[in-house]
């Protein structure tokens, strides 16, 4: 899976799937070489475990513009309770010092946005932004029995007809920085353990967290940062490419290209992963042959017919039975 239910032993982070991130999302938006659409799915199975995203939460894009594993620019996304059917979003951009922290303040952009729980979808429009928040189908695409069955894939896509909940945003790329070569993840952060602002789950490339950690290492993953990939993971990633047949030269050179667990996206550049991430892109095709070391290409599967060519881009929510 690219993200989707990754905390060991439960069926998401600290048993939420709210705020449980099932993938991200950053390409150029189709006709315009301006804006890019910048996507986070949580929720995975929605709404069999949770039918609204997080009041507690704060759902964070960070985007790093220098290459430092820092952010420099941050959009915070924060939900009112779920109340009579209706539930709304509020979004506010930091930039600087106050994007490095961890809160729930900045500049207001959108204010008590309507989230969409159903077919008809709101979006609103700010300062060049684009902004939909709700429930939609899940674009990913994976035969994730397959997976477990030691990767004997026969094509059944484990997500055709699941549904998730998405922060779906159109950004002008002259809000993302100067340079265009920038780097970015998302992160959820809930109050726990004394720490109003604690890093539960956190995602950069698709199918890394997943596939190359184990254990209690998977929540150590997700709530670290990026500055601190390497410095703990190289090594066992490394050892994870070696059982797969790479020699220990090339296990580290690979494990470096992964790490840290930022997505790398040039929005003057129209292609897709590993430049930012379409909705279209096999990553489950890609990634395990980085895994295996080509041993597996495949696992029989494509992508949904069922996106859209406009925004939000994702397709309507399937029926919930």
């Amino acid at each position: 899976m690219a993200d989707h239910l990754d905390a060991p032993g439960l069926k998401s982070p600290n048993m939420d799937a709210r705020i449980d991130i099932c993938d991200i999302y950053a390409f150029q938006k189709p006709g315009d070489i301006n804006k890019s659409v910048l996507v986070l799915d949580v929720n995975p199975v929605a709404p069999t475990f949770a039918d609204s995203f997080s009041h507690e939460a704060v759902y964070e894009l960070k985007v790093d513009t220098n290459g430092d594993a820092v952010a420099d620019i941050a959009y915070r996304f924060t939900f009112s309770t779920k109340k009579d059917g209706v539930q709304k979003v509020t979004v506010m951009r930091a930039i600087g010092e106050q994007s490095k922290s961890s809160g729930n303040d900045g500049k207001v952009l959108f204010k008590d946005v309507l989230v969409s729980f159903g077919d008809e979808i709101t979006i609103d429009d700010a300062e060049g932004h684009r902004l939909f928040a709700g429930i939609r189908s899940d674009p990913f695409f994976f035969d994730l029995d397959g997976m477990k069955n030691d990767m004997k894939f026969t094509g059944v896509d484990t997500f055709l007809d699941k549904n998730v909940f998405s922060i779906v945003m159109e950004i002008p790329n002259s809000a993302l920085g100067n340079n265009p070569k920038i780097g970015i993840w998302y992160r959820v952060l809930i109050p726990k353990n004394g720490n109003s602002f604690f890093q539960i789950d956190r995602m950069g490339r698709p199918f890394i967290n997943v596939a190359f950690t184990k254990g209690e290492d998977k929540d150590t993953f997700n709530r670290i940062e990026p500055t601190r990939d390497r410095e703990l993971f190289t090594e066992k990633f490394a050892d994870m490419l070696e059982s797969f047949g790479y020699d220990p030269e090339n296990a580290q050179k690979t494990a470096h290209t992964l790490l840290p667990d930022i997505l790398d996206y040039d929005y003057s550049n129209s292609k897709g992963y590993p430049n930012g991430r379409k909705l279209t892109d096999d990553i489950i095709d890609i990634q395990l042959a980085v895994l295996t070391n080509g041993k597996v290409i495949t696992d029989k599967v494509g992508h949904h017919q069922d996106l859209s060519l406009e925004f939000p881009y994702l397709g309507s929510p399937h029926p919930i039975t």
